[in-house]
């Protein structure tokens, strides 16, 4: 009972310009949307006070029975209520996109359009601005071929004020891209024997690039079986050299070019056989031929 009488005190209120309402879509046409508000008089929502994105389609993007929030404009002469959900949106998405500043929540976006300097998307129908230099974890060169794509982004801006609100997708573009190197390394047996190429030459070692985006390690200590003061005395940027795996841990490989030349040179002498012994005559070979030739005191 007490349900019906607010139905009926809500039905009689008396709606002024600024007030945010709410009401479900009764009707859709070419240029505009009816909304029943649960009151004395339906909503005009026009095509133009719709959305602030221009990829907006009134009959693929507002469903009839969905419930829509906008801001109340005026009164018609036929005394519908007329609508504008762009405000409405701009009110509350402004506190959304702060929220979404202070939590740093990763959100989805498509890509609008390619302008100077960056790419332009709408988070919730707010016109953003993707700087080149935030597009992707490197360097951009071609701006069109982000057109049309969707991108997980973060607000790195959100100035109601002057309406400026800029995104960023090189964060979470440069973590996406370390799981994924490390779900690779981590998939790369120990024991592995491997070519790659020397990238970069420190004081305590060189990093070799493998291939797909890895590189690893081999220490100082772990390049030469003989003694060396530097990397430089055995391999300089460049050079493609064999290495082992020795361990993969928080996605940083561990090489040896020594437990690789170990195990080449164990190939080889399992390749070239059983040694032969000499006792100053023709080579044997066979314990037999090593006994032949010791006599034993009781003959």
């Amino acid at each position: 009972m007490d349900d019906f009488k607010d139905e009926i005190t809500r039905s009689f209120r008396k709606l002024k310009p600024g007030d945010i309402v709410k009401g479900t879509v009764i009707g859709i046409s070419e240029t505009e949307v009816t909304l029943d508000l649960g009151c004395y008089a339906e909503g005009i929502i026009k095509l133009e006070e719709l959305s602030n994105d221009p990829r907006f389609s009134i009959k693929a993007d507002v469903t009839v029975g969905e419930e829509i929030t906008a801001t109340v404009l005026r009164e018609d002469k036929e005394g519908n209520i007329l609508l504008s959900r762009k405000q409405a949106d701009d009110v509350l998405a402004w506190e959304s996109l702060k929220q979404l500043l202070t939590d740093r929540t990763p959100v989805t976006v498509k890509v609008a359009q390619e302008v100077k300097g960056g790419v332009v998307t709408y988070l919730h129908g707010i016109r953003a601005f993707i700087p080149a230099s935030k597009l992707a974890a490197g360097y951009v060169e071609d701006l069109s071929s982000f057109v049309g794509q969707e991108l997980q982004v973060q607000v790195i801006t959100a100035d109601e004020e002057n309406k400026k609100l800029v995104l960023s997708a090189k964060d979470l573009a440069i973590e996406k891209e370390r799981e994924e190197r490390n779900s690779r390394a981590a998939s790369l047996p120990v024991g592995t024997v491997m070519t790659g190429k020397v990238e970069k030459i420190m004081p305590f070692g060189a990093f070799v690039a493998l291939g797909d985006g890895l590189s690893g390690l081999v220490h100082i200590s772990q390049m030469s079986a003989k003694r060396i003061k530097t990397p430089n005395e055995v391999v300089k940027v460049g050079d493609e050299v064999k290495v082992r795996v020795r361990d993969v841990k928080d996605g940083k490989i561990s090489l040896s070019m020594r437990i690789a030349e170990e195990k080449e040179e164990s190939a080889k002498e399992s390749e070239a056989g059983p040694r032969e012994y000499s006792s100053g005559g023709e080579a044997v070979t066979g314990l037999g031929a090593l006994l032949k030739n010791i006599k034993l005191k009781n003959e």
